[in-house]
C-alpha cells in the first residue's frame, strides 16, 4: 500500500484530470484486487456524469454515463452520506446496478447481473464542496475492510489534490461578448441555438445546434443528459465548473469545449449563454449559443507552434501563476521540460527563485493591470533579460528576451560614447582654461590638470627656440636637475624637439630605445628625465613654429591613430593659448617695471618711525594699478605718511598715480600742512577731468609733540594698534574724493603713544565683491588684534605679510588692487630737545651762541659748536633785523643736529646770488654751504627757519679737515648776529 502511495506522490503536479482520474483508478482496482472503478462528477442539477472507467466493458458503463445523484445508486449513496462512504452489495437480479437518471431508470440497465460482490463508493471534494464520487467495484472478497477504506480515503484524497492542481484546457481567451462580434460571427458560421430549463433538466435545440453537436434528432430526448453525452471526458469538468460559477455568480457562461460528432470524431465548439432569474433570485433557465471552432482552434495550436519554436521565452500562467504554457527557450531558460513546468507556481521553479525582482516585478505589474516591462539578471549565467508581462482576464502572459548581447554592445556603446563624451568635456574645459589663461603657466597648468589624465602620461615641457637655443618655458613630472641641464641648451641636429619645430610634424617614441636609436647623443638625456615613452608636438601659431610640447609616459606605450590626432588637434590649441600667453608675460614683465619704478624702492629709515609696507595688484588685467603709499621725511623730527588710490587699474591710472606720487612730495618738500597739500592735490585731479577720481589719506607726524595731523578725501580709516594691543579706528571726518571736494579740507590732531602701530590701507585690502568695507574693517581689526597677542607686530614687514594673506589669499584672485603701510611711531625724547626764548632785540644772537655751547657740551657734541654757533647767529640776525615779534630757539639731537629759530613774521627768507656791491644776501648762501639742508616752514603763530648738520662720526668724515673758526670777539659787545655785517 505504501509502495502504491510512493507512485502516486511521484507523479508531476500538472497532469490533465484524465490522466488523475486513471492513475488513481488503475492503482485502487489494483490494490483491492477488484474488478473495476468509475468516476462520477456532479453536472448540472441532480445528474452525475461518468468522466472515467477502468476495467469495466462499455456494455455496463453505457447506462451508467449519467445517474440520478439523488437516487439510490453507489455513487449517489456516497454523495448523501459524504462521512463514511457508501457500500452497496450486488443481488443477484442485479438490483444494485440499476441506474435511475434524471427522467426515469436509464435504458438497458434494469436487468444487468454483474459479476462481483458489490460497489464501494467515496465523495470527491473539490474547492469546499462535493463535486463527485469515486466507485470500485468489488471482487469475491466482499465489502473493503476498514485498511482497504483508509486507503481508498487515502488514493481519494491524493484524487482532489491533483485535480486542483491540474491545468485548465490550453487555449486564449477569446474576446467578450459583443453585438457588433456576434452579427460578424453569426454570419460567418453556422451558430446554434440553446434553451435550457434549469429546474427541470429539459434542453431545447434548434437544427442547427443539433448538427453542431453531433446529435441526430430521432435520438435527442430534450434532456441535459444528450448535452453532456456528447462533451469528451476530458473537458467535462471544467465545462461544468464554469456553467455552475456562472449560474451561481449571475455572469456570463463561456465555455469551449470538444463534442463527439456523427463519426465518433471530436471537434471543438464554443459555448455562451445567460442564466434568468426568478423574483427570489432563483435561476430558471439558461439561453445561449454554440458554434463550432475547429478552424480558430487550428490557427491557435498553429500560433502554438509558432510560440513553440520563438526565439524569445514564452510564459502562459493563471491567476494563481501557474504555468500552463512555456516553450522551447523558456524552458532552456528555468531548466525544465515543458511536462516539468506544467501546473507548477512559476515562483516554486528553482531557477526562477534565483532571478532578483522577478516575482517583485511580476506581481507589480500584474497589479498595474497594464503591460508592462522590467530588466532581470541570471546570476548564475550572468545573462541579462527584458520580461514584459501582458495582464489577462484568466492569467497572463510573459515573454522573456535575451538581451545580454545587445547590452553588452549597448554598454560598449555607452562606453565608447561616455568615452567620447569625456574627451569633448575635457577638451571644452581645456579651451575654457586655454581661454582664461593669462600667463605660460597658466597654460602649462591647464594642460598638466586637462591633457595628461585622459592619456595617462606622467610629464610634461614646453620648450620654445630662442636664438638657436630650447628653453623651457614650462614643465610638469620631471626633476628640477633635468630641467636645468634642458633650459637653454644648444640641440643636436637629432634632437626630436628640434626636429619637430624646423619640420613642423609630429615625433612619437614608444621606447626608450626608439628613442636613443633616433638621437644617441641624447641618451643621458632619457635617463634622467626617467621616462619611457614621447610625444614631440610641434607649436605653430600666426604662421611659424616656436617651440614643442613634449608629451611623457612613465612605461612604454605605441599611442593609437586616434590618440595621435586627438594629441595634434590638442595640441594646436595650447599653442594660440601659449603664444598668446608670451605676449601677455613680455607686457606683464613691462608693466611690472612701470609699477616698481612708480612705488618707492625702499622706505626711509627715520628715528620717527619705522615702517613697512606692501602692494598687491588686482588678478586680471595688466597687473598695474593706481594704488600707491609713501613715506616722507620731513624737517623738526616730523614724517608725512601718505596712502592713495586712483580707482581704476590700467596704465592711465598708474601714470595718474605718479603724478600724484610726485605731486605729494613737491608739496610735502615745501612743508605745506597737510589740508594745504590735499587741497592742491584736488586741484591737480579736477583738473584731469571726469574720468578720474582718487581717495587719499595723509598722515603728519610730529615725533616733538607726538601729535599726529591726519586728514583723509574719501578713504577708508586709518588703523592704530595701542601698546595694550587695543585696535582703534578713529572716527574722523571724511571729504569727498579729489577731484569731487571742495577746500577746506578738514584735519584731525591725534595723540599718538610711544610704539603706536598706524595702518593705512587702500579699499582694496578690506573690500570684494563677498566682503562688504565694514566687515573687512572688523576682519583686519581682529587680525590685527591676534598679531599682537602672539607677538607677530614686532616684525613690521612679517605683519604685511599676515595681513595680505588673510584678508587677499592668494587662491582668490582679487577684483582690485591693494596698497598696505604700516608705520610704527616713535618720540624724540625730552633729553633730545632744547628749546630757549630768545630777546627781542640784538642781544638774542649772544643768547642763542651761549645756549649752544652750552647745550653741545653737555650733548658731547663739541666740534659742532663753532659751526652751529655761525649758523644760528645768522638765523637771529635775520630774525633781529628782518622779522618781528619775539624768537626762540630749538636743539634737536636725533640723526642729525637740528637748529630751528621761530619768529612770529610770515616772510619767508630767499637764497639769491649776491653781487660784488650788495650789502645783502650772503648770510643764506653761508648756510647752505655750512649744514647738509636748510629749509623754511610756516607754523601756526609764524615761521620757523632750520638748518640740519650731520653728527661727527666715521661715517660723516668725509676725509676733509674740520672748519676751525674763532668767533669769540662776537661775545664783546651787542653785535647783533647778521652775517653780512660780520662780512
Amino acid at each position: 500500500m505504501n509502495s502504491r502511495f510512493a507512485l502516486l506522490n511521484a507523479v508531476d503536479p500538472g497532469v490533465t484530470e484524465s490522466e488523475v482520474f486513471r492513475l488513481a483508478l488503475l492503482h485502487a482496482v489494483g490494490e483491492l484486487n477488484a474488478l473495476g472503478g468509475m468516476i462520477h462528477l456532479r453536472g448540472p442539477m441532480s445528474a452525475l456524469r461518468l468522466v472515467s472507467a477502468t476495467g469495466l466493458p462499455s456494455a455496463l458503463t453505457r447506462s451508467w454515463e449519467i445517474i440520478d445523484q439523488e437516487g439510490s445508486s453507489a455513487p449517489a449513496r456516497a454523495l448523501q452520506q459524504q462521512a463514511s462512504g457508501a457500500w452497496v452489495p450486488t443481488s443477484p437480479t442485479g438490483d444494485c446496478l440499476r441506474t435511475v437518471g434524471l427522467a426515469g431508470p436509464s435504458q438497458g440497465a434494469a436487468q444487468t447481473a454483474w459479476p462481483g460482490t458489490g460497489l464501494a463508493a467515496l465523495p470527491l471534494s473539490g474547492a469546499g464542496r462535493v463535486i463527485g464520487a469515486f466507485t470500485v467495484v468489488t471482487g469475491n472478497r466482499g465489502e473493503p475492510t476498514a485498511r482497504e477504506w483508509d486507503f481508498l480515503r487515502g488514493v481519494t484524497a491524493w484524487t482532489e489534490e491533483r485535480m486542483a492542481l491540474a491545468p485548465p484546457p490550453l487555449g486564449p481567451a477569446e474576446p467578450e461578448l459583443s453585438g457588433d462580434w456576434l452579427r460578424r460571427a453569426l454570419k460567418e458560421v453556422s451558430v446554434g441555438s440553446w434553451d435550457w430549463d434549469v429546474r427541470t433538466g429539459a434542453l431545447i435545440w434548434d437544427e442547427a445546434a443539433l448538427e453542431l453537436y453531433g446529435t441526430r434528432p430521432a435520438d435527442f430526448t430534450g434532456k441535459i443528459e444528450d448535452w453532456m453525452r456528447i462533451v469528451h471526458p476530458d473537458d467535462l469538468p471544467q465545462t461544468l465548473t464554469s456553467a455552475q460559477r456562472a449560474i451561481r455568480d449571475h455572469t456570463l457562461y463561456e465555455a469551449e469545449y470538444r463534442v463527439r460528432r456523427l463519426d465518433g470524431t471530436y471537434g471543438w465548439t464554443r459555448a455562451r449563454g445567460r442564466a434568468t432569474y426568478d423574483s427570489q433570485g432563483e435561476p430558471l433557465r439558461m439561453i445561449g449559443v454554440g458554434w463550432e471552432t475547429d478552424e480558430s482552434r487550428s490557427a491557435r495550436d498553429a500560433l502554438s507552434r509558432a510560440l513553440r519554436h520563438m526565439r524569445d521565452g514564452f510564459l502562459a500562467v493563471d491567476g494563481t501563476w501557474r504555468i500552463t504554457f512555456a516553450n522551447l527557450e523558456a524552458e532552456q531558460t528555468l531548466g525544465l521540460s515543458e511536462a516539468e513546468l506544467f501546473g507548477r507556481v512559476l515562483w516554486d521553479v528553482p531557477r526562477a527563485q534565483r532571478i532578483p525582482g522577478l516575482e517583485s516585478g511580476c506581481r507589480r505589474a500584474a497589479a498595474e493591470e497594464n503591460p508592462t516591462s522590467f530588466y532581470v539578471s541570471m546570476p548564475d549565467s550572468g545573462r541579462h533579460y527584458h520580461v514584459r508581462l501582458v495582464p489577462g482576464p484568466d492569467g497572463h502572459t510573459l515573454y522573456f528576451a535575451d538581451i545580454t548581447e545587445q547590452r553588452r554592445a549597448a554598454d560598449e556603446r555607452r562606453a565608447a560614447e561616455r568615452a567620447a563624451s569625456d574627451r569633448a568635456a575635457r577638451i571644452a574645459e581645456l579651451t575654457a582654461e586655454l581661454a582664461r589663461a593669462t600667463t605660460s603657466q597658466d597654460v602649462v597648468d591647464a594642460v598638466a590638470h586637462r591633457v595628461l589624465p585622459p592619456f595617462g602620461a606622467a610629464g610634461l615641457l614646453m620648450e620654445v627656440a630662442q636664438d638657436e637655443r630650447l628653453h623651457y618655458v614650462g614643465a610638469a613630472g620631471y626633476p628640477d636637475d633635468f630641467l636645468r641641464r634642458v633650459n637653454y641648451r644648444t640641440p643636436v641636429a637629432s634632437d626630436p624637439a628640434w626636429e619637430a619645430i624646423i619640420g613642423g610634424e609630429p615625433l612619437f617614441f614608444s621606447s626608450p630605445r626608439e628613442f636613443v636609436a633616433h638621437a644617441p647623443e641624447l641618451a643621458d638625456l632619457v635617463t634622467a628625465g626617467g621616462k619611457q615613452s614621447w610625444a614631440f608636438l610641434p607649436m605653430t601659431a600666426s604662421g611659424h613654429t616656436f617651440g614643442v610640447c613634449v608629451v611623457s609616459f612613465d612605461h612604454p606605450r605605441r599611442l593609437s591613430g586616434d590618440e595621435r590626432t586627438l594629441l595634434t588637434a590638442i595640441n594646436a590649441l595650447v599653442a594660440q593659448a601659449l603664444e598668446r600667453a608670451r605676449l601677455y608675460d613680455a607686457e606683464h614683465i613691462r608693466s611690472r617695471q612701470l609699477q616698481r619704478s612708480l612705488l618707492p624702492r625702499g622706505l626711509p629709515d627715520l628715528p620717527a618711525c619705522e615702517a613697512a609696507a606692501r602692494y598687491l595688484p588686482a588678478g586680471q588685467g595688466m597687473d598695474v594699478g593706481g594704488d600707491w603709499y609713501d613715506v616722507m621725511p620731513l624737517s623738526g623730527g616730523r614724517v608725512a605718511l601718505v596712502v592713495g588710490d586712483v580707482m581704476g587699474h590700467g596704465l592711465p591710472e598708474a601714470a595718474t598715480m605718479g603724478r600724484l606720487r610726485t605731486a605729494v612730495h613737491t608739496l610735502s618738500d615745501l612743508e605745506l600742512p597737510p589740508d594745504e597739500i590735499m587741497g592742491h592735490l584736488n586741484e591737480i585731479v579736477a583738473g584731469m577731468g571726469d574720468d578720474f577720481y582718487v581717495t587719499c589719506v595723509y598722515a603728519l607726524y610730529d615725533s616733538t609733540t607726538q601729535i599726529c595731523s591726519i586728514v583723509r578725501a574719501g578713504h577708508p580709516p586709518p588703523a592704530l594698534i595701542h601698546a595694550d594691543g587695543t585696535v582703534h579706528f578713529p572716527e574722523l571726518a571724511s571729504d569727498p574724493p579729489l577731484g569731487a571736494g571742495e577746500p577746506p579740507f578738514e584735519t584731525a590732531e591725534l595723540a599718538m603713544a610711544e610704539g603706536t602701530l598706524l595702518v593705512l590701507y587702500t579699499d582694496g585690502l578690506v573690500e570684494s565683491s563677498k566682503r562688504e568695507m565694514d566687515q573687512g574693517m572688523a576682519e583686519l581689526g581682529r587680525i590685527l588684534r591676534t598679531a599682537h597677542d602672539k607677538g607677530a607686530d614686532e616684525n613690521l614687514e612679517h605683519l604685511c605679510d599676515i595681513l595680505t594673506a588673510r584678508l587677499l589669499p592668494a587662491e582668490h584672485q582679487a577684483a582690485d588692487d591693494a596698497a598696505l603701510l604700516i608705520a610704527r611711531l616713535h618720540a624724540l625724547t625730552s633729553d633730545r630737545i632744547a628749546s630757549w626764548p630768545l630777546a627781542d632785540d640784538p642781544r638774542a644772537a649772544g643768547q642763542a651762541r651761549a645756549y649752544i655751547r652750552e647745550q653741545l657740551s653737555a650733548w658731547g657734541l663739541d666740534d659742532l659748536t663753532p659751526t652751529t654757533e655761525l649758523l644760528a647767529s645768522e638765523l637771529v640776525g635775520n630774525v633781529v633785523r628782518h622779522a618781528k615779534g619775539p624768537a626762540s630757539l630749538r636743539l634737536l639731537h636725533s640723526t642729525g643736529l637740528v637748529c630751528e629759530v621761530f619768529d612770529e613774521s610770515l616772510t619767508m627768507p630767499r637764497i639769491r646770488r649776491a653781487t660784488d656791491t650788495d650789502e645783502g644776501g650772503r648770510g643764506l648762501q653761508l648756510i647752505s654751504a655750512l649744514s647738509q639742508h636748510w629749509g623754511t616752514r610756516y607754523t601756526p603763530t609764524g615761521k620757523c627757519i632750520w638748518t640740519e648738520q650731520a653728527l661727527p662720526g666715521p661715517e660723516n668724515d668725509k676725509g676733509s679737515p674740520p672748519v676751525t673758526l674763532d668767533l669769540s670777539f662776537l661775545d664783546t659787545g651787542d653785535f647783533d648776529g647778521g652775517m653780512d655785517s660780520l662780512l
